[in-house]
C-alpha cells in the first residue's frame, strides 16, 4: 500500500526555512514530516486522546462559581434616606 504524502500549504522548514517544501503523511500510528529541500526529517507519534485545554482567566472556575451560590440585589433608591 502506498502512503501518499501531501504539501503543507504555507509551512516553513525548521532547518533551511524554505516556504512550501514540507510534505507530510501518516504511517502505523506514526506522523512523519519532511523537507523536500533540505534533509530535515521529524517522526511523531499520533495522539488518540484529545489534549487538554489551557487554563484561561476566561474559562477559569472561581471559587464563587463554583459554590453556585445566589444573591439578591437590591436596588436603593437615592431619594430616600
Amino acid at each position: 500500500m502506498t502512503v501518499q504524502k501531501r504539501f503543507i500549504a504555507g509551512a516553513i522548514c525548521p532547518r533551511c526555512a524554505e516556504m512550501d517544501r514540507i510534505r507530510a503523511w501518516e504511517q502505523h500510528g506514526v506522523r512523519y514530516r519532511e523537507c523536500v529541500s533540505c534533509d530535515f526529517f521529524e517522526q511523531l507519534p499520533i495522539e488518540e486522546e484529545t489534549p487538554q485545554e489551557l487554563e484561561t482567566r476566561v474559562n477559569r472556575i472561581r471559587e464563587s462559581q463554583a459554590r453556585d451560590t445566589l444573591q439578591t440585589v437590591k436596588i436603593l433608591d437615592p431619594k430616600k434616606p
